[in-house]
């Protein structure tokens, strides 16, 4: 039997209780690598969870089967069974996600002081905590401490649920239902709100604004939607606050590759974003490195923003400049160059492949395009990272003539590659099958 709000108990067939489950968290971020451990970098078995002790691993497995219990499916192996989230965007009318965030726990002080203090100012009248503490007395026959009462309210004040104000050194607060009164009076809000709710940031807040009116979406479907980054809005709504404010920041960092964690100070100016992973990436200027560097949004932990950054408007300016060198989110090559220069040179036959030129037009990314012989093309650029451009420079094998980057890497990098292939396919260096 569900107790919402506290435990789920589960029961015997003779009524005996036989485990006590505590499905809310007190902790956001600690659940985010939960959820990114099952189901983002996923297909783990109980086994391969080596720095949580089993029951710590089976109370959080509980706890997201049953958030997202339709979407989570089993695949069983030698080691045990394997879970992992499976989610078609393109079919459903919300983020199932979302349901993470709504799992905060509360004590029984929390949900009685919300609905009270909510209830108690609801004709917009603007109290004080002492007023607030008596009228929960006088009205709701519920006694509290006043410390109690003005710690919620300004938390919830800080929350933007109430608002505070100071009036000579009295300090009052105050319900504003202006938005309430907007949506519930605005016919197209819900339509609004349904669109916003499948955008990439913040569509939490939507999804939220929805149920409180009780409306779905049943008007909009993303084809191809990036679920699992709404883990990462708390985040990206510290870095832009900071980045209004225009901060320094601390970040804490986890990396992705090794699992280390380090700290850095940086000042926050852009959030980049992959139209094709949908992967989010704060790009910050470090000072002690002297260069713009760029990190991934799921691997910040923590952001801790410090004094105000009296460069940043330079910093901006310089940073518009080099993006015009980015290929994708490197800085930097690995020969520590400031730019490396790409030539690839192609074959495409006239006219009937004009389109292979096109392409190179239209992806290339502001590189140059010289014709030098009937049927050939050289295309140029200059970029920082050369190493970014091998995805995309691999979907013309079969037209390379040469390649050549002054990243030597780079270019071993693509030589190897191919002999590889050539190696899996049996075919011999003159491209004949051996």
């Amino acid at each position: 039997m569900p107790i919402y709000g506290s435990n789920e108990v589960i029961w015997h067939e003779e009524g005996k209780l036989m485990s006590d489950f505590q499905e809310l968290i007190k902790s956001f971020p600690k659940i985010r690598e939960y959820v990114r451990d099952f189901f983002v970098y996923g297909f783990k078995t109980r086994n391969d969870f080596k720095e949580k002790s089993p029951r710590t691993y089976d109370n959080q497995r509980r706890r997201l089967e049953s958030w997202l219990g339709p979407y989570v499916r089993k695949d069983y192996a030698p080691g045990g069974a394997n879970l992992s989230l499976a989610i078609d965007s393109n079919l459903l009318d919300t983020n199932p996600l979302f349901q993470v965030w709504k799992t905060k726990s509360f004590t029984d002080n929390d949900i009685v002081l919300h609905f009270l203090i909510l209830d108690s100012l609801e004709d917009g009248s603007a109290l004080t905590a002492e007023k607030i503490t008596d009228t929960l007395l006088s009205k709701y026959d519920t006694l509290f401490d006043i410390q109690t009462v003005r710690r919620k309210c300004n938390t919830y004040a800080k929350e933007g649920l109430l608002q505070k104000q100071k009036i000579g050194k009295t300090v009052v607060f105050s319900l504003d239902n202006t938005l309430t009164y907007w949506l519930r009076t605005d016919e197209n809000i819900l339509d609004a709100l349904a669109f916003y709710q499948m955008a990439g940031n913040f569509g939490i807040i939507a999804n939220m604004l929805s149920e409180h009116l009780d409306a779905q979406n049943h008007t909009f479907r993303v084809k191809h939607s990036f679920f699992v980054h709404t883990l990462e809005d708390g985040i990206l709504l510290e870095l832009l606050e900071a980045m209004d404010k225009q901060l320094k920041i601390e970040l804490e960092v986890k990396s992705s590759k090794n699992e280390r964690k380090n700290t850095t100070t940086c000042i926050p100016l852009q959030i980049f974003t992959s139209a094709r992973s949908g992967r989010r990436f704060l790009c910050a200027y470090t000072s002690t490195r002297k260069r713009f560097t760029c990190y991934r949004l799921d691997t910040i932990k923590k952001v801790i923003p410090l004094e105000s950054a009296e460069n940043y408007g330079e910093l901006l300016t310089k940073l518009d400049h080099n993006r015009s060198y980015l290929w994708g989110v490197s800085f930097q090559s690995d020969e520590r160059r400031r730019l490396d220069t790409l030539n690839m040179t192609i074959w495409a036959l006239e006219p009937t492949e004009n389109y292979i030129v096109q392409r190179l037009k239209r992806e290339g990314r502001g590189g140059t395009i010289t014709k030098t012989a009937p049927n050939t093309y050289r295309y140029e650029i200059q970029v920082f990272d050369c190493n970014e451009m091998l995805p995309w420079i691999r979907t013309f094998i079969g037209r390379i003539l040469s390649l050549e980057c002054t990243s030597k890497s780079v270019e071993k990098r693509f030589y190897n590659d191919l002999e590889t292939m050539y190696r899996m396919y049996g075919i011999d260096e003159n491209g004949t099958d051996t």
